[in-house]
């Protein structure tokens, strides 16, 4: 056995950890909490994950972005740097693109990316095996984080927007949500990587359930 994952398959059993490494993954957005859903889920074993961006690093995202160091750099460059096993596709996210590409081969898709419509998009597709990440910004407090379908999601403004547009779209599936319903401590975006990576360490969280579910 990889020493590596010792620990991993000592918690999971061995059995459940080859479900684990033989599972396949996207990841969309890997900034603030999709960077930290990487780690969290790399490092639990996942040897198939695959990661999606377009932003390129500048100074402001170090203070919560894993690879962040490497200012002026692709970020799915860097990240592949720093985990050498993931696929990677340098490409922005628009409602064209959310169209045209396939998740089936994928077996859960982590939705760790800002632009609300296109996220109401990849819930109508692919809501059976996604898991979305909501607003993590202007907050500190970890202890507020929750995980519930998004038709249960309180205080939290960006569910409270994409719920609305998913009923006047007359859609009604489920999915899971991981959010926060903590009061908005500034005007601007501020961000503290407590929140923003909690929020992406209960995504792998999450995902490991599923996978063994």
């Amino acid at each position: 056995m990889d020493l590596r994952f010792q620990r991993c398959v000592l918690l999971f059993g061995e059995e459940n950890f080859e479900k684990i490494r033989n599972s396949k993954i996207l990841i969309l957005g890997v900034g603030g909490v999709g960077s930290y859903a990487l780690d969290c889920l790399y490092r639990s074993g996942v040897s198939d994950i695959t990661i999606l961006d377009y932003d390129v690093y500048d100074e402001t995202n170090q203070n919560r972005q894993i690879g962040s160091e490497a200012v002026g750099e692709v970020k799915v460059k860097r990240l592949k740097e720093l985990y050498p096993t993931v696929t990677t596709i340098n490409q922005k996210m628009d409602m064209k693109w959310v169209e045209e590409f396939n998740f089936d081969p994928y077996d859960l898709v982590l939705d760790c990316a800002d632009t609300t419509k296109v996220k109401i998009e990849i819930a109508k597709k692919c809501y059976k095996k996604l898991i979305m990440a909501l607003g993590s910004a202007k907050r500190f407090d970890t202890s507020k984080i929750e995980v519930a379908s998004i038709w249960k999601t309180h205080g939290d403004a960006l569910a409270r927007k994409i719920r609305n547009e998913l009923k006047k779209a007359k859609f009604d599936r489920n999915f899971t949500v991981v959010f926060s319903p903590e009061e908005d401590n500034c005007v601007e975006k501020g961000s503290c990587v407590a929140v923003t990576g909690a929020v992406g360490l209960t995504v792998c969280s999450e995902t490991i359930k599923k996978i063994l579910k």
